[in-house]
């Protein structure tokens, strides 16, 4: 039995890959793509928000405040654009948690809202509706983080 390494050169390469060491910023990029994306058109649609609420309180009187106070919509469509994208990447399983978060999200949203719409009617104050996105948000991360605690869980 021959315990020595062999002398010859091996057919396939070095046993040790090459290691790069540093920061690359081209493998960062396709790392991050979707959220520095995402996060560049957030930063795009809250810029854009402050400076047409600036704008329309600076210029109560004009006709064209309603077409500004719709400006905002445009980075936010990007926002749509991008989250649909990201989720048409994800495979089966990815699709499956998502589909049963927003479903969760989306009923749990409704029983709030239907029950508090009665509630309005008892004297509660009016809510704005600007609130109905960010529960539906809140619930989709909660509806998220159940089923990934769920998968944990089972295995």
């Amino acid at each position: 039995m021959r315990t020595e390494p062999p002398t010859a050169p091996i057919a396939y390469g070095p046993s040790q890959p090459a290691v790069q060491t540093g920061f690359i910023p081209i493998a960062t990029w396709i790392t991050y793509k979707t959220q520095i994306q995402f996060g560049l058109a957030i930063l795009a649609y809250l810029m854009v928000l402050v400076g047409s609420a600036i704008a329309v309180s600076a210029n109560p009187n004009v006709d064209w405040k309603y077409v500004l106070a719709a400006v905002p919509m445009l980075p936010a469509g990007i926002v749509v654009w991008l989250t649909v994208r990201a989720l048409s990447r994800l495979d089966e399983v990815q699709k499956r948690m998502q589909m049963q978060a927003i479903g969760f999200a989306l009923a749990t949203t409704a029983l709030i809202t239907f029950g508090y719409g009665f509630l309005e009617g008892a004297g509660m104050p009016h809510l704005n509706w600007t609130w109905v996105l960010p529960l539906i948000t809140a619930l989709w991360g909660l509806g998220l983080g159940a089923l990934a605690l769920k998968y944990r869980l089972r295995r």
